[in-house]
């Protein structure tokens, strides 16, 4: 078993506060529910899941969830490695800790299920999953705007869940905060990690493996990348048109 943090203290002060004025990300609407209330109700539902830490403004939030295993607590308002960490300490004892972002309400208990089995197949510190495009272009008839990386091995897209250990969060924070800050451009991924790393980038040369061995060893610790075929992983609402498409395709298949 495994217990999760659902980050959802962002401020809904971009592109979505034209779609509504709430406060934060976590709580637009979709249909009758807040955002973070579908990545919530599919972590109670996915096997393997245990305790769940919703971290955002604990006073909006804390109407949302009913059952015990949810605990709402306040971000800090600092930075996202911050709220990361306290989550965690919500956590005393747990091994292992799912990381997952507010805004990805498409994510399915089957989606979820399929990650922690495809970590189970190797021993690291971190675990991080990708998704071809071929798989999200095969789920919506639509083009997806995402932000796409060419590897050796194909064309993929960073999901939004991360397994971790949580004993190695601490060292890992001046680097870890660099990295998700860059996580939308490869560009800027690709700059933290080397010019000889971004010219092979470039180049589309880089395997899977090179990319994974080398930011495990700038973390100093022993991360792992997963390919997962659900693209509900990967599809977060950070614009208009994600929330539109988010919409339609909960009303389809409601």
């Amino acid at each position: 078993m495994v217990d999760a943090v659902v980050l959802a203290g962002s401020p809904n002060n971009g592109p979505l506060r034209e779609c509504s004025p709430v406060p934060y990300e976590a709580l637009i609407p979709i249909g009758s529910k807040a955002m973070v209330q579908y990545v919530v109700e599919a972590l109670m539902l996915a096997r393997g899941v245990n305790r769940i830490v919703v971290v955002g403004p604990r006073e909006e939030l804390v109407n949302c969830f009913q059952d015990s295993r949810v605990r709402v607590v306040s971000s800090t308002g600092g930075g996202l490695l911050d709220n990361v960490q306290r989550g965690l300490k919500e956590l005393p004892g747990a091994r292992r800790v799912l990381l997952v972002s507010s805004d990805i309400p498409l994510i399915t208990p089957r989606a979820i299920e399929d990650f922690l089995d495809l970590c189970r197949d190797q021993e690291a510190d971190l675990y991080y999953p990708i998704i071809p495009k071929d798989a999200v272009d095969s789920r919506f008839t639509n083009p997806v705007r995402r932000t796409y990386v060419s590897l050796k091995e194909g064309i993929f897209t960073g999901g939004n869940l991360f397994l971790l250990n949580p004993e190695v969060v601490s060292r890992c924070l001046p680097l870890g905060e660099q990295l998700v800050a860059a996580r939308k451009s490869p560009l800027r991924l690709c700059r933290l990690v080397g010019l000889g790393f971004l010219i092979r980038f470039l180049l589309h040369r880089v395997t899977l493996e090179e990319a994974q061995a080398r930011v495990s060893r700038l973390l100093g610790i022993r991360g792992v990348v997963v390919v997962s075929r659900y693209p509900e992983v990967g599809v977060d609402v950070d614009k208009p048109v994600d929330l539109a498409l988010v919409a339609r395709t909960l009303q389809q298949a409601s």
